[in-house]
């Protein structure tokens, strides 16, 4: 359900995740987006190639530092992001339709914190090589 919910996005899943970072705030660099979504700076770059063909982003240069482009979400990025938040939405009503309210709030906490333990083992891994 909910992979069908982003299939029509330039990356599937990858691109959500971009779309969903750039929502939130400042515009970043390509490289601390990389970061932030955790994907390989090669991925990254392909990406949001396919994000910025399909009018979703746009890459413009660091006012702060030329060398670095910042990622910006554009009007129609904003827009198909919200469709697709509805999708998604809607997809995990279906799923949860079987569980009460408290349930599903539950699962959902639970759900977040297992999130947060896997984000810190993929992190983890490179903080110990240094």
């Amino acid at each position: 359900m909910a992979t069908a919910s982003v299939a029509g996005l330039p990356g599937g899943a990858r691109g959500y995740l971009v779309l969903v970072a750039l929502a939130q705030g400042e515009p970043p660099s390509q490289l601390a987006l990389a970061k932030e979504v955790s994907l390989d700076r090669t991925v990254m770059t392909y990406v949001l190639d396919d994000l910025e063909a399909r009018d979703l982003v746009l890459r413009r240069p660091d006012p702060r530092d030329r060398r670095a482009r910042q990622v910006v979400l554009t009007e129609a990025g904003r827009a198909r992001l919200g469709e697709v938040r509805r999708s998604l939405a809607s997809a995990e009503a279906r799923l949860l339709a079987d569980l009460t309210d408290g349930d599903a709030e539950q699962l959902r906490a639970l759900l977040s914190r297992v999130a947060q333990t896997a984000q810190r083992e993929l992190v983890a891994p490179d903080e110990m090589k240094c």
